[in-house]
């Protein structure tokens, strides 16, 4: 596919013997939202950690077959350098409690040992919470710890942290599902935005989410990627009778 940013050649994935993603062949657009969407248990969340090699830290898990980044395969990548390119946000707010705002966002040079200097730190600080929708919120308080930010502020203050890196993919994994209603609008929003510098590969299990924000659908069940292309058309002329089941909630 033109334009591509990431491509799985068939990609499983194993917790012991159990085989949880199975033979996923899957080409991500370049500057996009994609939605991967199913119901519980189907290993969404396990088929993105795969992306950024997170599911090899399990105990006793493994990969078969192959994850390019830009035709770069990832496995032949040092894993550090994989997760800056390909950055992570997950369920619930998870700032580094003991860290102030402005450290927040600039964890990730730290934890490299990358030296920045201040002028450097204060840049990137601005840029990012400018990008994450959330410097005009924060600037005065920048020295104050993450947690003492709302909920939604916090999920922004994750993304944020995670832009810092400059990132080719943002994996968010059900980032909405911990907030209100007003905070879940925000960081949609924030995602249509997001997508004109990074791609943005979503798994959520809320179907009006994703016809809401995604441009394409990939639809995942018991572990096998059963269709995938634009969510207009998958939503409103899926090719396999299970999504349809799920899109109109026989299942999930």
């Amino acid at each position: 596919m033109e334009g591509t940013v990431l491509r799985t050649a068939d990609l499983s994935a194993y917790f012991g013997e159990n085989r949880v993603v199975r033979d996923v062949d899957l080409s991500i657009p370049d500057k996009t939202v994609t939605t991967i969407m199913g119901p519980s248990g189907c290993g969404k969340t396990t088929l993105i950690r795969c992306f950024n090699r997170m599911h090899e830290l399990v105990p006793d898990a493994k990969v078969e077959g192959e994850v390019f980044l830009r035709e770069e395969d990832i496995y032949a990548i040092n894993p550090m350098i994989v997760r800056r390119r390909i950055g992570m946000v997950f369920q619930r707010p998870n700032p580094f409690p003991t860290m102030t705002i402005y450290d927040n966002v600039i964890a990730g040079y730290k934890l490299n040992g990358v030296e920045l200097s201040r002028a450097e730190s204060d840049r990137i600080v601005e840029e990012s919470l400018k990008k994450a929708a959330l410097w005009d919120e924060v600037k005065d308080h920048l020295r104050r710890k993450g947690t003492f930010l709302s909920g939604g502020q916090q999920q922004r203050l994750c993304i944020a942290r995670a832009l810092a890196m400059n990132p080719d993919i943002l994996l968010l994994d059900e980032p909405t599902s911990a907030l209100d209603p007003k905070a879940t609008a925000h960081i949609e929003k924030l995602m249509t935005e997001l997508k004109k510098t990074v791609t943005l590969i979503l798994v959520t299990h809320n179907i009006a989410q994703a016809a809401r924000v995604s441009d394409f659908t990939a639809f995942l069940y018991l572990g096998e990627l059963v269709e995938f292309g634009p969510t207009d058309q998958l939503h409103t002329a899926p090719r396999d009778k299970r999504t349809e089941e799920f899109l109109t909630g026989k299942f999930g």
